[in-house]
């Protein structure tokens, strides 16, 4: 299968969005998803708050990942993925490791000294593939959210 791995532009946000809602409702959260084109739009084009990788097959957007810098007070400047997504139809086809590749790129190639991310405890095939790319899997941290709710309680304590 051929395939064109390139950054993002301003207009694949309407494909990346899509990306994102098939995800969520595989997941079966769906209404969770409150982001909109216009977001994804301003966020990684006008602000520069994320860059993104799209997976084209055949001229479409099949898949995306979806990154930004963090700091790491032990490791400093760190990249995040945020989601790798590949359309269910094209799973298995090595898009997704094509993609992550990018990732890893992407970060060797602005110094980074970590990669980090998160992934379902039950999705065993991407963690299998994660840990063969010499990845770890931090079994003892929790991943920790203060939902919109969370933060207006704690901001009109």
């Amino acid at each position: 299968m051929e395939y064109n791995i390139r950054e993002a532009r301003k207009e694949d946000m309407r494909d990346v969005l899509d990306l994102i809602r098939e995800l969520a409702a595989y997941e079966n959260h769906l209404d969770d998803v409150e982001v909109s084109v216009k977001d994804l739009e301003e966020e990684g084009f006008e602000h520069g708050n994320f860059k993104c990788f799209v997976a084209e097959v055949s001229g479409k957007i099949e898949g995306m990942a979806l990154v930004y810098f963090r700091f790491s007070t032990w490791k400093g400047r760190t990249v995040h993925l945020e989601d790798l997504i590949v359309r269910e139809s094209m799973r298995g086809t090595g898009l997704g490791g094509a993609l992550y590749q990018s990732v890893v790129k992407y970060g060797h190639d602005n110094g980074v000294k970590r990669i980090e991310w998160v992934v379902s405890e039950g999705n065993k095939n991407a963690i299998e593939f994660y840990e063969n790319t010499g990845a770890q899997i931090k079994e003892s941290w929790k991943t920790v959210h203060m939902e919109e709710g969370g933060i207006q309680k704690n901001v009109n304590k």
